[in-house]
C-alpha cells in the first residue's frame, strides 16, 4: 500500500487551550469526540457527533489530515485517501508562520 502524500501537508499542532468544538459551542450543541486539523489547528467534532464539524471543515478548506484529540490516541485520518495513520512518528514540527518569523527577525528573537 502506498504512503499518503498528504502527510507532507500535516504539522503537529499545539494542543488547544480548551477541549471543545467551538462550532458546537456557538450553536449550543454537544459533541462525542474531537478532531484537530493538522494544517491549521481547527478543532471540530467527529463524525459520531450530530454536526460533524471536523468533516465540514475538510469540505470547506480541503485540509486533508486530522488527528484525534482523545487522551491516549495517536492516530490520524486522511479524508482524501480515506486512511488511518499512526501519527506519533510521522508529523513534522509546526513551522513558524511568515509573520512570526518576520517579528523574530525584527525584534532579534
Amino acid at each position: 500500500m502506498k504512503n499518503c502524500e498528504h502527510l507532507a501537508e500535516a504539522h503537529d499542532q499545539p494542543r488547544p487551550a480548551h477541549r471543545v468544538c467551538e462550532d458546537c459551542v456557538k450553536t449550543g450543541d454537544s459533541w462525542v469526540h474531537l478532531r484537530q486539523c493538522l494544517t491549521c489547528g481547527h478543532v471540530g467534532c467527529c463524525d459520531s457527533s450530530k454536526n460533524k464539524h471536523a468533516t465540514k471543515h475538510f469540505h470547506g478548506t480541503k485540509h486533508p489530515i486530522v488527528k484525534s484529540l482523545e487522551p491516549g490516541e495517536t492516530w490520524g485520518w486522511c479524508y482524501i485517501d480515506r486512511r488511518y495513520f499512526e501519527l506519533a512518528r510521522q508529523l513534522r514540527p509546526l513551522r513558524r508562520s511568515v509573520l512570526a518569523s518576520a517579528f523574530a527577525r525584527f525584534f532579534g528573537r
